[in-house]
């Protein structure tokens, strides 16, 4: 079995959660087998080797976990995006559009700047709000978004429209 098969039969769906029609993709079973961490990890950075990237921003909670890994694989720094209140600095705020309502994310205000070339992480994309909110906290702060990097992707969403078209969105798993 190859790598990609291997992470996908790793991947629990779990209905219903977190609430009724949502069938969630549970990564964590992943997190407990060193093999495929490591080559969940080797197909993130792959593609993003020899693109000068200089920090990973990785989203909260998952894209935490495997962002810190990814930037250790691509030995650049790491700079965590939470939701609001949750950083003890000074922070910059996004706010975006949810199906029902709004959300804010925040960065260190000097968590990337200017000169940094950022890979944006989530371990999931769905709707791409997240993400999109994500690139526009680092641009703001003056750096360069040089792509996105998920594990998953739920492609019936098609999240990736909501990024910038001319950047590379890539995920290692899609359903």
């Amino acid at each position: 079995m190859d790598a990609l098969e291997a992470l996908r039969r790793a991947v629990r769906t779990i209905p219903d959660f977190p609430k009724p029609g949502i069938r969630f993709k549970d990564i964590t079973p992943i997190f407990g087998h060193p093999e495929l961490l490591r080559e969940a990890v080797r197909l993130l950075a792959d593609p993003f080797r020899e693109a000068g990237i200089t920090r990973v921003v990785g989203i909260e909670a998952r894209g935490f976990i495997l962002g810190g890994m990814l930037a250790h694989a691509l030995d650049v720094g790491f700079a965590p995006v939470r939701k609001s209140g949750k950083l003890p600095y000074q922070t910059m705020r996004e706010t975006y559009e949810l199906e029902y309502g709004v959300d804010s994310l925040e960065m260190h205000v000097d968590a990337v700047g200017p000169g940094d070339r950022v890979l944006i992480h989530d371990d999931v994309i769905a709707t791409g709000g997240t993400a999109a909110a994500t690139a526009r906290l680092a641009e703001r702060a003056g750096a360069e978004v040089a792509g996105y990097a998920f594990l998953i992707e739920l492609g019936f969403l098609e999240g990736r429209l909501r990024l910038d078209e001319g950047l590379p969105v890539h995920a290692v798993l899609t359903y």
